[in-house]
């Protein structure tokens, strides 16, 4: 049997719950047909619906129609509540538009058609109301194919100009029509699924005139999706029954889901299981032991869910387009309490997350978000009918954004005592009204994939907040570009400081600009009150087109900015004795007409937010100090991503990302801080030095007695030096390290050892010293030259940690110096010297990233 959910779509007054009931009578579901004027609609199942008749609240029933089993959900049609059918569509398979044959292709129904292609929903399109006078067919189909698409087919003609009209929206039909005179219809089907095609049909759902014609086309030209295999499903829909329970409305799109089983997700720490299954149709359900793909249904026990929840194999979907552009205060009755309200109220906000409920401390009183008056009129009731107290609600504020016009790099980090994480990203700024983006460009050899995991978990969670006002970012392309974690001082807390930090960072750092939002508007006047309503709009910072103009009236679109013409309806009414309408839709944000004046009135200083603060700690002398903004730049760990003198070669040239990666004084494997700290501590602070020159050769310490006596010792240039306890690593890496039964001899992982650090010596161009304890083997030190690097063979009763212990003093006062060895005792002594200690392990890692851009460099180089 084939399984499709569908939705029903339209400007409010279209005459969408009248086609609602108009199919579900239709395919026997129903027994009466229900009215909106006479508030029995079948799916209008809220008190609140059936007094405003209006569709408030998303609603499903489910019919049989031929051998198909459809679930049908009606969604709001007024603006005010488009966050809930944008909810819905989540869950389509297809949608029905309902365009009433009288206005035509209105301003919010132009919001519809975005957001069924935004989800990518195929859509038939219903003309209703054709049975009023004023209506013409032709001019509707000519509207619908200008304003929609082309693609806009009049399903309702004769076979061949059908035919002929489908062949005119793909090249691929065309051919098919061209050799045959036709087009199958699984190919028809194939064309709507892939929304090439867009079924028109006209009628009057009042008098099911049209109705039934218009479900056998949607029975004929649909098709089953695909769905996974395990499984998956969409929440779209949060909401609770009369007894108070949790439901958590779903489609399943994979696999099954049955009584009892545990929701694999992160948030369910508990382990909650699925109590009970119910499939709605209407105010009644049923109860289902298991819900098939295809089955939209509601599940009980689960109180982590939220609407637009992703569940086991489901993809993510889209952010919503649609949110609120007011905030208002709520005030409660006298002898309410504050906290007692509070978790109330986020009840609702489980069930609508764009009520976005807060508490402003600093005003003592909860902030909630709405898109207009009629969801304020409306969330009172509702309030009252659940909680039993009556609200009040202030004016209402203009919700501002914020965005950036250049690009800069956000550096966070977070490093008390026994902590680490640092955290570059590249803020870019983005397309109007693309929202926020975030990915990640970083190398998994500098960072470790399950770090970035966590970086971008810590990106998607919060909502960011600019420096301009405190308010929300939006059309900003967030990029993790680096990132640093300690091998065992770094948790998971440290890299959320770290984001947010890095965020709020780059966002001081950039050039903000303020946004409001926008309405498209569409004024409705009588025709001598054109001149007011031009004026009005002027007045607003508004913009408009020419009008249209007849007889009796004249309509005027255009954008305008939210904050001026909030309220202007009621004004419209007044002026023009009733006879005046006024539409408007969100068309998005645009830099505010008026910002410095807001910025001015907000009053935000975003030093004073430390909930939101952009500085970085850091550490030192075994404590962890606060270094502002910007300043962090001079004190990060890691090289600046946008670093503009080294750029261009990093991005080319894999030897450049090397250097940059390993070549810092603060490297990335010599921040042993709780080391450092403990010897600080004991024996007083450590100084080191930077390299700042090129290399210079070394010649060993017995050498250099003998050329002392030639000519006076001259200054150290700063040249970087790693010093290895040969045996050490050998020990330290299990490929080398000789085993029992083992073919490779100590002298053979010697060797070997010895190639390795050739190819990394000359890949760093560093002074490498590889010393090897020759403690117990009588005669004097040994030095010898391969390929670059000096092999140091300590002389009788000289360990190779004395040895490296006295160089690596000796050559710490003028050059950078590393040494690599695993010994606790000896790096605590190293260190004291003034060099950089790292471990074996460590630097195994760092070999074997070298390894692989010397790879890199063969394969680009060598190239035919």
């Amino acid at each position: 049997m084939k399984r499709i959910v569908i939705g029903i779509l339209a400007h409010v007054d279209a005459g969408k719950t009248t086609l609602s009931e108009a199919m579900l009578y239709q395919s026997g579901a129903i027994r009466k047909l229900g009215r909106v004027d006479r508030r029995d609609a079948f799916l209008d199942t809220h008190t609140v619906e059936r007094q405003r008749g209006i569709t408030v609240f998303s609603k499903q029933a489910v019919f049989s129609f031929s051998d198909s089993c459809y679930t049908l959900l009606d969604t709001p049609g007024h603006v005010d509540f488009s966050a809930e059918a944008e909810r819905a569509l989540q869950v389509l398979d297809y949608a029905i538009l309902v365009i009433s044959g009288t206005d035509g292709v209105q301003s919010h129904t132009d919001t519809l058609w975005k957001l069924l292609k935004r989800y990518d929903v195929p859509c038939f399109i219903f003309v209703n109301k054709m049975d009023l006078a004023g209506t013409d067919r032709y001019l509707l189909m000519n509207e619908l194919r200008g304003k929609l698409s082309d693609r806009c087919t009049d399903f309702g003609a004769e076979p061949e100009i059908i035919y002929e009209n489908i062949a005119l929206c793909d090249d691929g039909l065309f051919e098919e029509y061209d050799e045959s005179g036709m087009i199958v219809d699984e190919s028809i089907c194939k064309a709507i699924a892939e929304r090439k095609v867009f079924p028109v049909m006209f009628g009057s759902a009042l008098k099911l005139e049209g109705t039934s014609e218009f479900l056998e086309c949607i029975n004929r030209f649909t098709i089953s999706p695909g769905y996974y295999d395990s499984f998956a499903a969409q929440v779209y829909k949060i909401s609770a029954d009369q007894q108070g329970s949790r439901l958590t409305f779903m489609k399943i799109t994979g696999g099954s889901l049955k009584t009892k089983d545990v929701i694999e997700n992160e948030r369910n720490i508990n382990g909650e299981k699925v109590n009970q299954i119910r499939i709605y149709s209407g105010d009644k359900y049923s109860v289902a032991d298991e819900a098939l793909p295809g089955t939209v249904c509601a599940v009980t026990g689960l109180s982590f869910t939220r609407p637009g929840d992703a569940l086991g194999a489901q993809k993510r979907s889209a952010s919503p387009l649609l949110q609120p552009v007011l905030t208002y205060r709520v005030i409660l009755p006298e002898g309410t309490d504050i906290h007692t309200a509070l978790p109330k109220l986020r009840l609702l906000e489980a069930e609508d997350p764009a009520l976005n409920v807060s508490l402003n401390e600093r005003l003592g009183a909860i902030q909630l978000q709405l898109m207009g008056e009629i969801q304020l009129e409306v969330l009172k009731a509702v309030i009252e009918e659940r909680f039993g107290f009556t609200v009040g609600f202030d004016e209402g504020a203009i919700i501002y954004k914020e965005t950036i016009t250049d690009e800069v790099e956000g550096v966070g980090h977070f490093e008390p005592l026994r902590h680490y994480a640092e955290v570059h990203l590249i803020l870019r700024p983005a397309a109007r009204g693309s929202g926020i983006t975030i990915k990640s460009e970083c190398r998994e050899d500098a960072l470790d994939k399950n770090w970035q995991r966590l970086i971008l978990t810590h990106l998607y969670e919060k909502t960011h907040i600019g420096a301009l006002t405190g308010s929300p970012v939006t059309d900003i392309e967030i990029v993790l570009a680096a990132g640093r974690a300690h091998p065992k001082h770094t948790e998971g807390g440290d890299f959320r400081q770290a984001t947010y930090r890095a965020v709020r960072q780059g966002l001081r750092s950039a050039k903000s600009v303020l946004l409001e939002p926008v309405y498209r508007y569409t004024l409705t006047v009588p025709a001598d009150q054109v001149g007011r309503a031009m004026a009005d709009i002027g007045r607003m910072s508004g913009s408009f087109d020419p009008p249209e103009q007849n007889e009796d009236q004249a309509v005027i679109t255009g954008l305008c900015p939210a904050a001026t013409m909030n309220g202007y309806s009621r004004e419209v009414m007044q002026y023009t004795h009733g006879k005046g309408k006024l539409s408007c839709t969100l068309q998005g944000y645009e830099p505010c007409h008026n910002a410095e004046e807001v910025i001015a009135a907000i009053g935000y200083d975003a030093d004073s937010n430390l909930e939101n603060t952009a500085d970085s700690v850091f550490c030192s002398h075994g404590a962890g100090h606060t270094v502002k903004w910007n300043d962090v730049q001079k004190h990060m760990h890691l090289p600046s991503v946008l670093g503009k003198a080294r750029q261009t070669a990093y991005e080319t040239n894999p030897r450049e990302r090397v250097h940059a990666a390993y070549g810092s004084g603060r490297d990335i494997f010599a921040s042993d801080r709780e080391l450092m700290r403990i010897f600080e501590q004991t024996y007083g602070p450590v100084r080191r030095r930077e390299s700042n020159s090129p290399q210079r050769h070394y010649v060993a310490p017995s050498q250099q007695a003998q050329n002392s006596k030639k000519k006076a010792p001259q200054p150290y240039d700063g040249v970087e030096y790693v010093l290895v306890d040969g045996y050490n690593v050998i020990h330290s890496w299990d490929f080398l390290r000789p085993k029992d039964n083992d073919s490779i001899s100590i002298e053979g992982a010697r060797n070997a050892l010895i190639n390795i650090l050739c190819n990394y010596q000359g890949y760093r161009k560093c002074e490498l010293i590889l010393v090897f304890d020759a403690y117990t083997v009588k005669g004097d030190r040994e030095v010898e030259q391969i390929d670059g690097i000096s092999i140091v063979y300590t002389k009788e009763a000289e360990t190779a940690d004395m040895y490296i212990e006295k160089t690596s003093h000796k050559l710490a006062k003028t050059n950078r110096v590393r040494v690599v060895t695993s010994d606790r005792l000896e790096q605590l002594i190293i260190i004291g010297n003034g060099a950089i200690r790292v471990s074996s392990e460590e630097f195994l890692e760092e070999v074997r990233n070298i390894e692989q851009e010397i790879r890199e460099i063969i394969s680009t180089d060598f190239k035919y």
